[in-house]
């Protein structure tokens, strides 16, 4: 059913089949229901009057598929699989308990992390659409569509960064002996000086000095205020590094589909080439040692349980768009659950076996350099880009073993970009639809999209920019990702509906096992309870932290007006929810009761899409009408049913 403000009334079957009892028109002599008349017609006293025009039918532009199950479960293991499995969990893990941290990190996988998973690729594959179109089912919610593309730009603006970092150690890793190693002749004095320096409280290795100084620069800034000039050799990397991701996204999924065919599955290989070197090494069983030993009094800890969340969100790439746009190219009776299943359990275990490949390498080099492990431990860009690279150099055939790590690296940031990209792209073609039968103007688009995210991108390749780089990356997925996810998981429960969205995965699966049927009620006390909950402890210890801790990078504390740029970067993203529940509500007509009420129903195109238009049309009565109509009865009409029924008796 229909209103005048072109909402779908049947937001349910059941709802669908009362409203049609209670006002239907059966052609071929069927019953009418009008104004509590129980009339019985023929269609010639239908043929008579005024004819209404049939409504043309919208067009419906095709849409892309994938060419296989396994591309789309490639594509979303190498999106989720990336940069924060190698060089964040293994830190947090032994900073945080050793082997003590998985009893948090799986807590806050199984309750928040899957939950969550699992509603967006059904949200994307039910709707074929992107994350803003898909809100046709909630149009109070679409400012979480454009939340997501907000801290996907975000993503995108500063993730394409780190490729471009690698793409450098990657050239630099071309020539021998490794510019970073003590056999460079322009560290030998360096390295001759390392325990003189230790032994006086500040270390120097030549790994922190080629970073510092011959790839970021930034001990020529002075902090966030002086990003000083741009380093053309990182931005000639960053440009290589976009015409790379323009290349391989020019033909949509069909395109980047195949690639992961490739970039999904090299860092296993590297993965597992880096854990059987590394257990043949000396020392390699401290670092072992360190990664697992438990402590059990940091389970009390609530900084233990934000860093397990925060790992979560930050692997799976909840709340960012990708996952949904990257479903929403699924055929319609894909199985779901059964994919996000193997996609969160084949993400937790590379984490967990990641941190085996770098800390038994990190052991061997503690145990030459004859340092505790935790010496030589470091997170992020520091793990990535100078401890591990320092234990690499100090390896035999160090050259080949750098190059297939920061191939690795680049393999696992590509496909993650690949997902955001693909976030950013769906939105938009999904709103300008045309955008898709026209092939120069979306490769135009493409570009265009690209080159932006470029030049913007030269910040953060200046001397200063890694102090931008780190504001961006603290702020963009923090408190505005929590927000976005909450509300989305409340929207879907409470506002479309969780049995309505639980039978939504039931018809996509069509011949459903009964085991799917029953995790569904785990899912189902999941959405409406526990993950909202959690979301919202997550949310004020954020908060908290945030007031109370200051942002750094090194030695150098952000100033104030930093810290306030940071917060209006993740409110920006989370703003958009309240501004576009305005722009729906305004919208509509009626008290502001009715107008919520209209804007939280689903819209007629919600479930009008090309995967199931066969499937809804074995199934739906071609005769029947389903659209609001008028039917005005005279005096003969009353008359005929009074000879009929005189006739009859």
């Amino acid at each position: 059913m229909q209103d005048e403000s072109g909402k779908a009334a049947l937001g349910s079957p059941g709802v669908a089949s009362a409203t049609t009892a209670q006002n239907s028109l059966h052609l071929n002599g069927h019953n009418i229901n009008q104004n509590g008349h129980n009339t019985t017609a023929t269609p010639a006293q239908f043929g008579s009057g005024a004819q209404s025009p049939a409504p043309s039918p919208v067009p419906v532009i095709p849409r892309e598929q994938w060419g296989g199950k396994y591309e789309f479960l490639l594509s979303c293991i190498g999106y989720c699989v990336g940069l924060g499995n190698v060089w964040r969990f293994p830190y947090l893990c032994y900073r945080n308990g050793g082997g003590v941290f998985l009893i948090p990190y799986f807590i806050m996988l199984f309750v928040t992390g899957v939950p969550l998973f699992l509603m967006e690729l059904s949200l994307g594959q039910y709707g074929a659409a992107g994350p803003i179109t898909v809100w046709k089912c909630c149009p109070l919610l679409k400012g979480i569509g454009i939340g997501m593309l907000c801290v996907s730009c975000l993503v995108c603006l500063y993730y394409n960064v780190i490729i471009a970092w690698t793409f450098y150690y990657l050239a630099s890793s071309l020539q021998s002996p490794l510019p970073w190693s003590c056999d460079a002749i322009a560290n030998i004095g360096l390295c001759g000086n390392i325990t003189t320096n230790s032994s006086a409280g500040r270390g120097l290795s030549p790994t922190e000095k080629f970073w510092n100084e011959r790839v970021l620069g930034v001990v020529n800034s002075e902090g966030l205020h002086d990003p000083g000039p741009v380093r053309w050799p990182l931005a000639l990397c960053l440009l290589a590094a976009w015409i790379i991701i323009f290349l391989c996204m020019l033909k949509g999924i069909r395109s980047s589909g195949k690639v992961v065919y490739v970039t999904a599955t090299f860092p296993y290989f590297v993965l597992i080439v880096l854990i059987i070197r590394g257990a043949t090494l000396e020392g390699s069983l401290l670092g072992i040692a360190f990664y697992l030993t438990p402590d059990w009094s940091r389970l009390a800890n609530a900084q233990v349980w934000n860093d397990a969340a925060s790992q979560v969100f930050y692997s799976l790439g909840i709340g960012v768009g990708g996952l949904l746009s990257m479903a929403s190219y699924n055929k319609f009776d894909n199985n779901v659950i059964r994919d996000t299943l193997i996609i969160t359990g084949g993400n937790c275990c590379t984490s967990f076996f990641a941190g085996f490949a770098i800390f038994s390498i990190l052991g061997h080099m503690a145990w030459k350099k004859g340092v505790p492990v935790g010496e030589v431990a470091d997170t992020g860009p520091g793990l990535a880009f100078v401890a591990y690279p320092e234990a690499l150099a100090l390896l035999p055939g160090s050259v080949f073993w750098s190059i297939m790590f920061f191939l690795m690296l680049f393999m696992m940031g590509i496909d993650t970009l690949f997902g955001n990209m693909e976030g950013i792209t769906t939105a938009v073609l999904d709103e300008f639809p045309h955008l898709r039968t026209n092939t120069l103007h979306k490769s135009l688009f493409l570009g265009t999209l690209c080159f932006c995210f470029y030049l913007m991108g030269l910040l953060l390749v200046t001397d200063g920019g890694i102090y931008w780089f780190t504001l961006i990356d603290s702020f963009s997925t923090s408190f505005g990702l929590i927000i976005i996810t909450l509300f989305m998981c409340m929207g879907i429960s409470f506002f479309y509906g969780v049995n309505q969205f639980c039978q939504d995965i039931i018809d996509m699966i069509r011949h459903c096992p009964p085991w799917c049927t029953k995790v569904l009620y785990y899912f189902k006390a999941c959405w409406v309870f526990c993950t909202p909950f959690l979301l919202l402890l997550i949310l004020i210890y954020i908060f908290m932290e945030m007031y109370n801790t200051s942002l750094h990078y090194g030695p150098y504390v952000y100033p104030r007006w930093g810290k306030a740029l940071g917060v209006c970067i993740g409110a920006t993203c989370c703003m958009q929810i309240p501004i576009w529940a305005i722009v729906a509500l305004c919208k509509e007509t009626g008290t502001l009761k009715d107008r919520f009420q209209k804007s939280i129903r689903p819209l007629n195109s919600w479930r009008v899409n090309l995967n199931i238009s066969t499937r809804v049309e074995q199934h739906m009565e071609p005769e029947r009408v389903e659209a609001p109509f008028t039917v005005t009865l005279t005096d003969m009409d009353f008359t005929a049913m009074t000879w009929d029924a005189g006739s009859e008796a």
